[in-house]
């Protein structure tokens, strides 16, 4: 059975809507532009949809030069993919935290006024290196500011699976994948321990634990008890449900929708 990459998604801004691409660069920290954004508050805490699930409403498009911004009730705001004040500030993710830039009060003013709260935007820039766990790290790897981990993939025949419990199907923008693969068995990817992309080499390391993000609807921004509830009944072990998993890459490169990907090792 032949694996093929299907879509390919990056994440600008961290919990912001995802872009969907043909073609990505394969950075050290992640794709291109992945998640080199974050909303914070007052104190350099990360935020998130899972505290503000509005947050899904926000339009993201990435022209050459800009991001640029719309959301209910809200004027478009463009953001230079340059830009920053030049001041610097640490910030948390989760137990992490690493210094960051801020990039406009203009932004600053925007988010907290959609989400009437006291807000800035940061963007991480290239001298900041935040690296992974090291339990799981292999050759000194860095991430942007996702979760932990700078690349997410999730099989279609894994979404397919869950869809078949559930009384409403879920699309897979609720799980934020970067990569997503075809041709495989539901959960084939859970063995797998280094695959070829292209010409891109990635290791699976940790499956990818997921929390209340997934129960929120991208198009309303309302929460609900699915898909988390049902994946609890079979994806779960100990107090962590599964779905999903973490790579970091071997080689930096370019990868492409329809680039066949080959399983190179399997876990043991």
């Amino acid at each position: 059975m032949k694996i093929t990459l299907t879509n390919l998604h990056t994440y600008p801004i961290k919990s912001l809507q995802g872009i969907d691409l043909d073609t990505a660069i394969v950075e050290s920290r992640g794709l291109k532009l992945d998640r080199r954004w974050m909303i914070i508050e007052p104190d350099g805490m990360f935020v998130t949809q899972r505290k503000y699930p509005q947050l899904a409403l926000v339009q993201l498009k990435v022209t050459e030069a800009a991001l640029v911004l719309d959301a209910p009730g809200m004027s478009t705001l463009e953001i230079g993919l340059t830009e920053n004040t030049r001041v610097s500030k640490y910030v948390k993710v989760w137990s992490d935290e690493c210094a960051a830039l801020e990039v406009s009060k203009t932004a600053n003013q925007w988010f907290s006024d959609y989400l009437k709260t006291p807000l800035q935007l940061m963007y991480m820039p290239d001298d900041t290196n935040r690296l992974v766990e090291a339990k799981h790290n292999i050759n000194n790897h860095i991430t942007s500011f996702s979760d932990g981990y700078p690349f997410l993939l999730i099989s279609e025949a894994s979404l397919a699976d869950l869809n078949a419990r559930l009384e409403q199907p879920v699309p897979m923008n609720r799980f934020r994948p970067n990569l997503v693969v075809s041709g495989t068995e539901a959960y084939a990817e859970d063995t797998w321990k280094k695959i070829r992309v292209g010409e891109v080499v990635f290791h699976l390391v940790k499956p990818c634990a997921r929390c209340v993000f997934t129960t929120i609807d991208q198009k309303t921004g309302e929460k609900g008890a699915e898909p988390l509830k049902t994946l609890s009944q079979y994806r779960k072990e100990g107090a962590k449900v599964l779905f999903g998993q973490n790579l970091l890459q071997e080689t930096n490169g370019v990868v492409k929708v329809g680039d066949e990907v080959e399983v190179l090792e399997v876990k043991s």
